[in-house]
């Protein structure tokens, strides 16, 4: 099993970037697979992964994920070439479509289409890390501009055509554009025991494209937490899993809602959901199920947690990635280290 990491939130701010440093630069000793930068309203995806290229040495560099509403597929390609230069060509490029409230309310963007918008923005990213030009037209994309005076251009930079490009995504048909086009996916709202519900379509889009669920890399978020007090740590669960029901995305549309819909807690995603809407926050996190926290988290104790890893492997997960947790930056470094070694116990042979 390998092991990422991940930084960054929709509400981070750099404050204490010199403390992620630091958990990365421990990361990257350790022989991680790889950081990811997270990208919503707060730091962007690159700038900071620029800033880890120059300060670890073998830890691949991922964007998780840039949004797609938010840069030309010419600019993204432009920064997954600069990025794969100057890191030694450890860079993985993350590519996601978010969601109204980010593309609306926060760039200004219909989010319309997003499912052709992504197909067409890889379509123009291959052409450019392929060092071709970028003549392309689409629906949703025309390059170079009908009418326009200029000419197709393309990069100056080295092409890299086996840059891999993961994708971010939850409903059935952005699942199969996975399956059929990209070299990883990072995954989340991912329950082991329902994980077809998940793969399944990224399965059917790989078989169409000629390839197994095998040439993909499954990332999926790992959250582990250790404690003897259980019920504690469901408690600190619950208000996270209640915004991500409720509160991660618009009321009509919210992906990871939809997803752990799909895998058997539709009543749950439905009642917490509506007391979030409605306000009711503490409601809303008091609504959410022992069970499904269980179920979605790897917390409790360490043998609890170990067959959560275990059963996370058996579903056909490759990659679990972890996040900063505690206080200070040698809390997290300390948390990160326990939760390494226990997944290596955990699926050792």
């Amino acid at each position: 099993m390998k092991i990422s990491v991940s930084v960054g939130s929709a509400y981070y701010n750099g404050e204490n970037w010199d403390d992620i440093v630091r958990y990365v630069q421990v990361a990257d000793r350790l022989g991680l697979d790889s950081v990811w930068s997270a990208e919503a309203w707060g730091m962007e995806a690159v700038s900071s992964l620029g800033y880890l290229a120059a300060v670890t040495e073998q830890i691949q560099l991922g964007s998780g994920i840039m949004q797609i509403s938010a840069r030309t597929p010419a600019m993204t390609a432009m920064t997954a070439l600069s990025m794969a230069q100057i890191s030694g060509d450890r860079f993985r490029l993350g590519l996601g479509v978010s969601g109204p409230q980010v593309v609306e309310g926060l760039h200004g963007d219909a989010f319309a289409h997003p499912l052709g918008r992504l197909r067409e923005y890889i379509d123009i990213v291959r052409l450019a890390l392929n060092g071709e030009r970028l003549v392309y037209d689409g629906r949703h994309y025309v390059l170079p501009r009908p009418g326009g005076e200029g000419k197709a251009l393309k990069s100056s930079i080295r092409p890299r055509p086996d840059l891999p490009i993961y994708l971010a995504t939850l409903g059935p048909k952005s699942l199969e554009l996975t399956g059929e086009l990209a070299d990883g996916w990072l995954g989340t709202s991912f329950i082991p025991e329902h994980g077809d519900v998940l793969l399944d379509p990224i399965r059917a889009g790989a078989a169409a494209a000629g390839r197994t669920l095998d040439d993909i890399d499954i990332q999926i978020n790992a959250q582990i937490t250790v404690s003897d007090d259980v019920d504690a740590l469901i408690a600190r669960a619950r208000p996270g899993m209640a915004f991500t029901l409720g509160g991660m995305g618009s009321a009509t549309t919210n992906f990871y809602n939809a997803a752990y819909a799909r895998a058997g807690y539709e009543d749950v995603c439905r009642d917490v959901q509506r007391l979030w809407v409605e306000g009711d926050k503490a409601g809303a996190a008091a609504a959410v199920p022992e069970e499904l926290v269980l179920a979605a988290y790897p917390i409790g104790t360490e043998s609890m947690v170990r067959e959560r890893v275990r059963a996370l492997a058996a579903a056909g997960v490759k990659c679990l990635r972890l996040a900063p947790q505690g206080k200070t930056a040698s809390d997290q470094i300390a948390h990160l280290e326990m939760a390494v070694d226990l997944i290596a116990s955990a699926t050792a042979g």
